[in-house]
């Protein structure tokens, strides 16, 4: 008996060891799996922004008599932000009386001492489906009369650009037209997915700075104007994020439309961190448009206006009306601070 106490205590202390194990991993695998199918169900959230207008949206109608300091805030918003950008410029808006503005060249200057991206958003912001395809073309080049040796200064070419009310063509044949005019000159079309009302917010927000008197009602107001953007943006955000999973089957790295405004100069930092906190990851221009997606280019739209390049191909897919509902409007008290009907 004795001679097999050992082997029994082994037997013993296996099968002790196999309940142990047994137990253990009943109660890991159901974890693994289920943080498996989490990771899994995760969205790939990426975004890149760009904004528009540079240097300074509406400069060439209102010039605020501290436009320096708005522009210092907005490249501290920026800085804080600390993502990659694309600024859009409109050479228009350098100048006074037809006279470019060493200030303004070196509000510029600033965009590219800070590391980020400038591209051509026409000369004086035309619509290319109001005015035609000669008449853009010349506008266009007009646009980098400034902007491409500036850019060539520190080695750069423009490569980017932008089309003013992301009016595109109002057919497929002035599409394919516009498309070989800007390769023949270097350039790409910068698309936009998350296309949102944030002008009027922001022509709100600067009328009430421009127009009101300094006030404890002026400063609610925009206070107000401010607590209200960034959800309304996150929503806007939400809605093309659905309506990519929709139409694609994932979430396509998203294009954020913005301006250079007095909104953004105080703002901005703000909605970067709440859209991280979203699961959102801020990439370069670059990097998103290496998605397969935007190979459809602008296809699809061929009317007056310019919807997002999500709902371009949702049309030429033949998309039900429905498809497109929900999308989250801008509220009827900001549009009349901004003093426009529509956005």
């Amino acid at each position: 008996m004795t001679d097999h106490a050992p082997a029994i205590a082994l037997q013993s202390a296996l099968r002790s060891c196999k309940d142990v194990l047994m137990r253990w991993l009943l109660r890991a695998v159901p974890l693994l799996l289920c943080s498996l199918a989490v990771h899994a169900a995760e969205v790939d959230r990426r975004i890149a922004v760009t904004i528009d207008d540079l240097p300074w949206a509406r400069v060439d109608e209102i010039v605020p008599p501290d436009l320096q300091a708005r522009h210092e805030a907005l490249m501290a918003q920026l800085h804080q932000a600390g993502v990659p950008v694309v600024g859009f410029v409109n050479e228009n808006k350098l100048e006074i009386d037809g006279q470019v503005q060493p200030a303004r060249m070196q509000m510029l200057r600033d965009w590219l001492d800070a590391g980020y991206v400038l591209g051509n958003h026409t000369y004086s912001h035309m619509d290319l489906n109001a005015k035609g395809v000669p008449a853009f073309q010349q506008d266009f080049l007009r646009g980098e009369a400034v902007l491409r040796p500036l850019l060539a200064e520190r080695g750069l070419k423009p490569q980017w650009m932008r089309h003013p009310y992301l009016r595109a063509g109002r057919t497929p044949e002035e599409r394919a037209q516009m498309d070989v005019f800007f390769k023949q000159h270097g350039y790409r079309v910068a698309p936009v997915t998350v296309d949102n009302g944030e002008w009027v917010w922001a022509f709100a927000y600067a009328n009430v700075m421009n127009e009101q008197p300094d006030s404890p009602a002026r400063e609610a107001t925009l206070a107000q104007l401010r607590k209200g953007y960034v959800p309304y943006m996150l929503n806007k955000l939400d809605y093309y994020e659905k309506q990519s999973q929709a139409l694609l089957g994932y979430a396509l790295p998203q294009v954020w439309l913005m301006h250079a405004n007095e909104l953004n100069a105080a703002t901005f930092a703000e909605l970067v961190a709440a859209t991280k906190r979203r699961g959102y990851r801020f990439i370069s221009l670059d990097e998103a448009m290496r998605d397969p997606g935007y190979a459809r280019g602008a296809e699809g739209y061929s009317g007056r206006y310019g919807p997002s390049w999500l709902h371009r191909w949702a049309m030429a897919e033949k998309k039900p009306k429905d498809f497109y509902a929900g999308e989250p409007e801008v509220p009827k008290w900001v549009m009349k601070l901004a003093k426009v009907d529509s956005e």
